[in-house]
């Protein structure tokens, strides 16, 4: 089997230049129909429908896999996806937090690996993205990290401060000085009560 990668000329890059393309592994297609069985076995309504899910669902699956499209820039990775309904979405390096590999054993046994994207300022799976079957997935991850920490994002090698740390850093002092103000006042006041009231 050969790798699938259809250029999408709806994946809006802008200017950046392209580092790296994934592409995906055409058994992927055989995992989502094991997956789209498995949830309509689960629920029993669905069992007599398991008839027309494999013709139906590789079908699908075919277009959505021509469709899916995922690109590292020098500073956003852009995933583009979907048949009926078409998703697009750029998540900026620097906030990316962490790629998180998992595979089941049905993905251990089609040789498939997931990739999560987790995102700074996602709460609980923190989870904006799932892409599953890129073709060297180790490798594809380590390229977005490497890339990430270019650009100075979460853990990144960038040694200057940002301009929110330097902001955070001058209001820090700005405090400080306003309390120390506030102290000097209650003393001077605790002064005068203390002479006035023993005199």
């Amino acid at each position: 089997m050969t790798d699938v990668a259809i250029a999408d000329p709806e994946l809006h890059t802008g200017e950046e230049p392209i580092l790296r393309e994934a592409t995906f592994n055409p058994k992927v297609r055989t995992y989502w129909l094991l997956a789209g069985a498995l949830v309509l076995t689960v629920s029993i309504v669905g069992i007599p429908l398991l008839i027309f899910w494999f013709p139906i669902g590789y079908a699908l699956t075919g277009l959505y896999l021509e469709r899916l499209r995922c690109v590292l820039t020098e500073k956003n990775l852009h995933v583009a996806r979907g048949v009926l309904v078409r998703q697009e979405k750029t998540v900026p390096l620097d906030k990316i937090t962490d790629l998180a590999m998992s595979h089941g054993p049905i993905m251990r046994s089609l040789g498939l690996r997931g990739l999560s994207v987790e995102t700074a300022g996602h709460s609980g799976e923190g989870r904006l993205i799932k892409l599953v079957g890129i073709e060297g997935t180790e490798e594809f991850r380590a390229a977005v990290l490497a890339q990430r920490e270019r650009v100075g994002g979460p853990g990144g090698g960038s040694s200057a401060p940002s301009a929110a740390a330097a902001a955070e850093g001058e209001a820090s002092v700005e405090s400080a000085k306003l309390l120390s103000e506030i102290r000097d006042s209650l003393l001077r006041i605790e002064k005068r009560l203390d002479d006035g009231g023993g005199g």
